[in-house]
């Protein structure tokens, strides 16, 4: 059953990159065309991949599991680009930003889910699926721009660190509560704790232990191949396993904390050459267009259209006065503060994770969780633009 896999891998990347490559002949970012083809692509308008010769091969899965390796790859680059002195630095407008980030989505959420029909149970959860944020496409888009180390850029990423705890902790204790699994303090307590702990384990484990291993590898002339490459894609699939597992947040997390601690090693140019290769030219692509795969317009009602526009519009909003607020409350300045909060409006695969633990638990149906996909979709296809446009031109990208 591989070849259909092979033809599916095949058409996707050349998609992506014809698409990348138009997109940028038209002054847009390139993420922008590759998500424009998946959305082709995907059921909302070809359905290419629901064809017997593809379906029978479950090539949907497939290409979705590479996307996830792909989005780890990404996280990873976008934290060999960053210091930690940088993020330090980003400091009070980054707390505020993850905070507040998360604080306006449930708040409106819930003020606009409940009047939309919803429960309260429905509505809180609405807003933790709008408090979710995935910086991965905003990364890309600010590598794209030569501007990741802006402050701007770095409020992003330190935002987005705060941000994932915040609004995962949140989630772990709305679904302990409703299942009634969690009500005590205690354990409420320890979801948080666990956390903090992982993550400040993580780097500071990361950041002694991993720059001497690369140069001990490196030193020891070992009779394998690409030995450096190798050790690296090792320690990035444990650490965003472990961030998942050990720590209780996304495995973006871990992915990005393994490439803040890869950043200080004397071979941060070579892992950067390696790793980029690998993610630029096979996973990174097929992740942007797994996202518009996910989505079926096909399947909403004259109804849903409504609810689907008032649930993005209300997504968009959120972080822009949430997390643009932070900002400016932290000291940025309002054009600087309102790309902070552009930056923070895509949802990405971290909002789809998190939809799909609704689904689990009976707080969204079959529409509401197609309305949640296209918000999703919808949030990450104007951020790039969005990003474009806030951002003075400095470089352009390579499709």
């Amino acid at each position: 059953m591989i070849l259909p896999l092979l033809a599916a891998l095949a058409l996707t990347l050349t998609a992506a990159k014809l698409a990348g490559w138009a997109s940028s002949r038209l002054g847009q970012p390139v993420v922008l065309g590759k998500l424009l083809a998946g959305l082709i692509l995907g059921p909302s308008v070809l359905n290419l991949f629901a064809l017997p010769y593809f379906e029978q091969a479950h090539v949907i899965e497939a290409l979705h599991e590479f996307g996830e390796l792909g989005v780890i790859l990404l996280m990873c680059s976008a934290g060999l680009e960053i210091h930690l002195a940088d993020l330090t630095q980003a400091g009070r407008p980054a707390v505020l930003t993850g905070v507040l980030g998360v604080v306006a989505p449930i708040g409106l959420g819930v003020l606009v889910g409940v009047p939309l029909g919803y429960e309260l149970n429905q509505a809180i959860f609405l807003g933790l699926v709008m408090a979710a944020t995935s910086v991965s496409i905003s990364a890309q888009t600010l590598m794209d721009l030569g501007r990741l180390r802006c402050r701007e850029g770095l409020t992003l990423l330190g935002a987005a660190v705060g941000d994932d705890v915040l609004a995962i902790g949140l989630l772990s204790v709305f679904m302990a509560l409703v299942s009634g699994e969690g009500g005590d303090a205690p354990a409420l307590l320890w979801i948080f704790a666990r956390m903090l702990l992982f993550l400040s384990g993580a780097y500071l484990l990361g950041s002694w232990l991993l720059p001497r291993v690369v140069r001990w590898v490196e030193g020891r002339r070992l009779p394998i191949s690409e030995p450096v490459i190798s050790l690296i894609i090792i320690v990035i699939l444990l650490f965003a396993w472990a961030s998942e597992v050990v720590g209780g947040v996304a495995a973006i997390t871990g992915a990005f904390i393994a490439g803040v601690a890869l950043a200080a090693s004397p071979s941060k140019e070579k892992i950067e050459r390696g790793i980029h290769a690998i993610a630029f030219a096979f996973f990174v692509p097929i992740f942007l267009v797994s996202i518009g795969l996910q989505a079926d317009a096909r399947t909403l009602t004259a109804g849903d259209v409504g609810l689907v526009a008032v649930i993005c519009v209300v997504a968009i909003l959120s972080k822009l006065v949430g997390a643009g607020g932070g900002a400016r409350l932290g000291g940025l300045a309002w054009p600087a503060a309102l790309r902070v909060g552009v930056g923070m409006v895509s949802r990405g695969e971290v909002g789809l994770i998190v939809a799909s633990v609704g689904v689990n638990g009976g707080l969204l149906d079959a529409s509401g969780f197609t309305a949640v996909v296209l918000m999703v979709l919808v949030t990450t296809l104007v951020t790039p633009p969005l990003l474009r446009l806030a951002f003075p031109r400095k470089e352009s990208s390579h499709a």
